[in-house]
C-alpha cells in the first residue's frame, strides 16, 4: 500500500513544477449570429491542453499564461454549431465570435435538462466519443469507465465480456442512475444496469457524463451514488463507413460495421450499426455470444427535430454468477460450479426511442420522447433431486415405489414492458437566467413465470406448465424545476426541486411457490431539491458547493429476499459536495469533498439471492464522506498525465449482524459499532500516462489501485477482498493511406505483470452443530490478457 501511494503521490508532485508562466492571453466575446445577443455560459477551450473558460455576463472569455504557438480554440453553446479556430499565438489576441443557432445540434438539447454543467455546484466529468473510442476494443462500457474518479469495475467472467458491473463511491449499479438520451436504462424493479442486454451500445455513443453523489434530477430511479448520463449518436453531415474487428485472449472476437447517410436534402441522416461479440470468457465456460444493432433516423426542420432510434441486442451468457469458494481460489482460479452445457441466460432487449425538441421562441425549446423497451429472456438450469412438492407436482408411484425428488432442468422467465414519456420544457434568457421544467411518466409490467422442460421422472404437469406466476408492475411520475441564475460576474446559484411518485405492487407465487403478500411492495411519495453556488475566484480558480436530498424506494428484490420477514423502508440520502478547480498553464486540479449521509440505507449484506443479485438490509445511521482528487497535466510537448484518487471513510453507525441458527436454537445477533459498509474500498487511485511524439501514435499507461473490500458489514478480514494493483499499456496507431479514408489500429495489454486479484465476491454465514460456517465466493479477473482491433473509415 506504501508503494502504491508513493507511486501515485510522485505522479502529483511531478505535476505540480510544470506550471506554464507564458506571457500571452487570448480575450473575447462570443455572441448570436442573427441578432448579436451576447451567449453567457459558453464553453471556450483550447484542444490539447487542458485550458478552458466560460463567457461571462457580457459573453467576455479571457484564457492567461499562454506560451506562444498554434492553438486550436473550440467554443460551444448548447443548441448552436460548434465554433473552431486555428489561432498562431505571438501576442496577445482579441477575437469575436458569433454562433449560429442550429437545429442539427438538438441532440444535446435533448439531453441538457439532466445534465449538469459548470455552474451546477456538483462533481461530475465528461467522457467524449474520442475518448470512449480509445479503449473500446469489445468489453463492455463499466470496463471503459475503469479509469474514471471513485469508480470500479468487475466482470463476471474475468475478462470484462459478458455479465459486467461497476460501483461508484462504493454503491453498487442499483444506486446509479442511467439514462440513455434521458431515457431510464435501470431495470424498474431491481434498479439494476445489465450493459450485457445492450452489448457494445459503447460503439453508438457520442458522449457520457458521469455525475457523482446524489446529482441533479433526471428521469428514472433515484441516484444515490451517481449518474451516468449517455448520449447515442450525434449529427455527422457527412457520410460514412466504418469496420472494426478486435480479436483477443479468450477467443475473443468482436466484428461491427457502422454507417451513415451524412445529411440528405439539408433535413434527414440515418445512422445504423451491427455488432457481433464472442469470448470464451477467463473462468471455465463463462462464454458470451452477443449481438446487437443500431438504427437512428433523424429529421431536422427550421425550428423542430426528430429522431427515432431502434436498438436490440441479444444475450447468451454462459453461468458464471456462483464464484469460486475461497477453498479453491488458490489452486483452480477459474473454476465453475456449473456443467450441464446449457446452464445459460437468453434474453432480448429491444429499445424503441421517439425524441424531439421545438424551438418555440427564442428563449423556450419544448423537448418531448416516447419511448418502449421489451424484454424477454430466461436462464436455464439442471438441478439435482428437486421435490416434487417444490413444484407443485404429485409424487411419482412405480409399482411399490414412491418416488419424492427427480433431477430437472427448468427456466426461470422474464418477459417485460417497459412505456412511458420524457419531457422538458427550456428557457435561456440569454441573461442571469436559464429554466427547466420538466419530468417523465412511465409505466413497467413485468411477469415472472417458472417452466420445467425436462425431468428424469414425469409427474402430473401438462406441457408449458408453469410452477410459479407473478406479475410485478411499477408506475412512476416526476416533475422538476431546475434553475440557474448568475447573481453577478463570477457568482452563480443553481436550485433543481423534484417531486417522485411511485406505486410498485408485486402478485402471485414467488418461486419458491410462496405467495406474495397483498402489501408487497406500496406507493411512495418523495420530494427531493438541490442547491448549488458556484464562485468563480480567479481566471485561475473556481469554487463551488451544493447540498441534495435524494430519496429512494427498495426494490423488488428487497421485497422477495426480506431479511427476518422485515419489509425494506424507502432510504433518505442527504449530499454535500464542496469542490475546487484550478487551471493554470500546462496543469488542471481539482479537489471535492463530500459528505453523503444515509438514514435507512439498504446495504449490502455479503449474500446473494439464486440469480447472482445482492440481498439488502435498511441500516438505521450510515455515511460515506470522502476527499476525491484529480490532476491533469502536459508535460512538454508529448507527455501528458490524468491521475485521480479517492480517499474515503464508509460507515454504519450500529449494525447487527444476525447469523441464522440451523440447529433450531435462537439465531446469533453481533453488535457492531462503527462498521465499514461493504464493497466500499477506503482507497481508490487512477492513472493515465499517455506519451505521444506523433500525432499519430500515443502510448499509454493505464494504473488502478482498490484499497481492500470487505464483503459484508463486519469488518472481518476474512471476508474481504484484498487490495489491488493493475497496469494496462495501450497503443493507438492511425494513417491515411491514398486509398481509403483512415486506417486505425489499437492494441491493448490487460494487467501487464499477471496481478492475481479479485475484484468482487459474496459471502454468507450460519450455524450449524454448533459452529459458524463463513462461506466466501469471488470473482477472479484474468491475469495478462490481450487484445488487438482494426478500424477501417471509408
Amino acid at each position: 500500500m506504501k508503494t502504491i501511494l508513493r507511486i501515485f503521490l510522485s505522479l502529483f508532485l511531478l505535476s505540480i513544477p510544470v506550471f506554464s508562466y507564458g506571457q500571452w492571453t487570448i480575450t473575447g466575446q462570443v455572441s448570436d449570429t442573427d441578432d448579436g445577443q451576447l451567449l453567457i455560459g459558453a464553453s471556450v477551450k483550447l484542444e490539447n491542453s487542458l485550458k478552458g473558460s466560460l463567457s461571462d455576463k457580457q459573453g467576455m472569455f479571457k484564457i492567461q499564461s499562454l506560451k506562444s504557438g498554434i492553438y486550436s480554440l473550440k467554443i460551444s453553446y448548447v443548441g448552436y454549431e460548434t465554433y473552431t479556430q486555428s489561432i498562431d499565438l505571438q501576442k496577445d489576441t482579441k477575437i469575436n465570435i458569433r454562433l449560429k443557432k442550429s437545429v442539427f445540434m438538438a441532440d444535446e438539447v435533448l439531453i441538457s435538462a439532466t445534465r449538469a454543467n459548470e455552474k451546477s455546484g456538483m462533481a461530475f466529468l465528461n467522457i467524449t466519443e474520442k475518448e470512449l473510442k480509445k479503449s473500446n476494443l469489445g468489453q463492455d462500457l463499466p470496463q471503459l469507465l475503469n479509469f474514471t474518479p471513485s469508480l470500479v469495475s468487475t466482470s463476471d467472467a474475468g475478462a470484462g465480456i459478458g455479465y459486467t458491473g461497476m460501483r461508484i463511491r462504493g454503491t453498487d449499479a442499483t444506486r446509479i442512475n442511467v439514462t440513455i438520451n434521458g431515457i431510464p436504462f435501470n431495470d424498474s424493479e431491481s434498479a439494476g444496469t445489465y450493459f450485457v442486454n445492450i452489448p457494445d451500445l459503447s460503439s453508438s455513443v457520442s458522449s457520457v457524463q458521469i455525475q457523482r453523489g446524489v446529482g441533479t434530477s433526471t428521469n428514472g430511479t433515484g441516484a444515490f451514488g451517481a449518474t451516468v448520463n449517455i448520449q447515442t449518436n450525434q449529427f455527422r453531415k457527412e457520410a460514412y463507413t466504418e469496420t472494426n474487428t478486435t480479436i483477443g485472449s479468450y477467443n475473443t472476437l468482436k466484428t461491427n460495421v457502422l454507417m451513415g447517410t451524412g445529411l440528405i436534402n439539408d433535413k434527414f441522416t440515418v445512422d445504423a450499426r451491427l455488432s457481433k461479440t464472442t469470448s470464451d470468457g477467463y473462468v471455465d465456460r463463462a462464454t458470451a455470444n452477443l449481438k446487437s444493432f443500431y438504427v437512428s433516423g433523424a429529421y431536422f426542420g427550421k425550428k423542430s427535430f426528430a429522431r427515432l432510434n431502434v436498438f436490440s441486442g441479444i444475450e447468451r451468457t454462459y453461468q458464471a454468477w456462483e464464484g469460486v469458494p475461497q477453498s479453491l481460489l488458490a489452486s483452480n482460479r477459474t473454476f465453475n460450479v456449473y456443467t450441464y452445457p446449457n446452464q445459460v441466460d437468453n434474453y432480448q432487449q429491444n429499445h424503441y426511442q421517439l425524441l424531439s425538441s421545438h424551438s418555440l421562441s427564442k428563449y423556450w425549446t419544448l423537448n418531448l420522447n416516447l419511448h418502449y423497451t421489451k424484454g424477454k429472456g430466461y436462464y436455464e438450469q439442471f438441478k439435482e433431486a428437486q421435490k416434487f412438492s417444490k413444484y407443485g407436482l404429485a409424487d411419482v408411484i412405480i409399482g411399490n415405489q414412491t418416488l419424492k425428488k427427480t433431477d430437472l432442468i427448468r427456466r426461470k422467465w422474464l418477459d417485460n414492458d417497459f412505456y412511458g414519456t420524457t419531457f422538458s420544457l427550456d428557457y435561456d434568457s440569454f441573461k442571469s437566467l436559464k429554466l427547466n421544467f420538466g419530468g417523465a411518466i412511465n409505466q413497467y409490467d413485468g411477469k415472472h413465470f417458472g417452466e420445467i422442460i425436462w425431468a428424469k421422472y414425469a409427474s402430473n404437469s401438462d406441457l408449458g406448465y408453469h410452477y410459479y406466476d407473478n406479475l410485478g408492475t411499477k408506475e412512476e411520475l416526476s416533475f422538476y424545476t431546475k434553475a440557474f441564475y448568475q447573481i453577478k460576474d463570477g457568482l452563480d446559484a443553481f436550485v433543481d426541486v423534484q417531486f417522485r411518485h411511485v406505486a410498485h405492487n408485486i402478485n402471485g407465487l414467488n418461486d419458491d411457490r410462496s405467495p406474495f403478500p397483498l402489501a408487497t411492495g406500496g406507493s411512495f411519495n418523495f420530494l427531493n431539491p438541490k442547491v448549488g453556488l458556484t464562485y468563480q475566484l480567479s481566471v485561475f480558480g473556481t469554487a463551488y458547493s451544493s447540498f441534495s436530498v435524494g430519496n429512494k424506494e427498495p426494490n423488488r428484490d428487497d421485497f422477495v429476499n426480506k431479511l427476518n420477514n422485515v419489509s425494506p423502508q424507502a432510504e433518505t440520502l442527504q449530499d454535500l459536495e464542496l469542490g475546487y478547480k484550478h487551471q493554470q498553464g500546462s496543469v488542471a486540479f481539482s479537489a471535492n469533498y463530500y459528505l453523503m449521509s444515509y438514514k435507512n440505507q439498504l446495504v449490502v449484506t455479503g449474500q446473494l439471492n439464486d440469480v447472482g443479485n445482492p440481498i439488502r438490509t435498511n441500516v438505521p445511521q450510515s455515511y460515506r464522506t470522502g476527499l476525491e482528487l484529480e490532476l491533469g497535466a502536459m508535460i512538454g510537448k508529448y507527455l501528458k498525465i490524468n491521475t485521480n484518487a479517492t480517499f474515503s471513510k464508509n460507515k454504519i453507525k450500529n449494525f447487527t449482524e444476525i447469523v441464522p441458527n440451523y440447529d433450531g436454537n435462537p439465531d446469533q445477533r453481533n453488535s457492531l459499532p462503527n462498521a465499514d459498509i461493504a464493497y466500499s474500498p477506503n482507497v481508490i487511485l487512477g492513472s493515465q500516462i499517455l506519451y505521444s511524439a506523433h500525432k499519430n501514435l500515443e502510448i499509454g499507461l493505464l494504473s488502478k489501485y482498490v484499497g481492500q473490500q470487505y464483503l459484508d458489514n463486519t469488518t472481518s478480514d476474512t471476508r474481504k477482498l484484498n487490495a489491488y494493483f493493475t497496469n494496462d499499456i495501450r497503443i493507438l496507431y492511425s494513417f491515411r493511406p491514398k486509398f481509403i479514408k483512415e486506417i486505425s489500429l489499437s492494441f491493448l495489454a490487460n494487467n501487464i505483470f499477471s496481478s492475481l486479484y479479485e475484484s468482487n465476491g459474496y459471502t454468507y454465514s450460519y450455524v450449524s452443530e454448533n459452529q459458524r460456517i463463513d462461506e466466501v465466493f469471488y470473482y477472479p479477473q484474468a491475469p495478462r490478457n490481450f487484445l488487438l482491433a482494426v478500424a477501417i473509415k471509408f
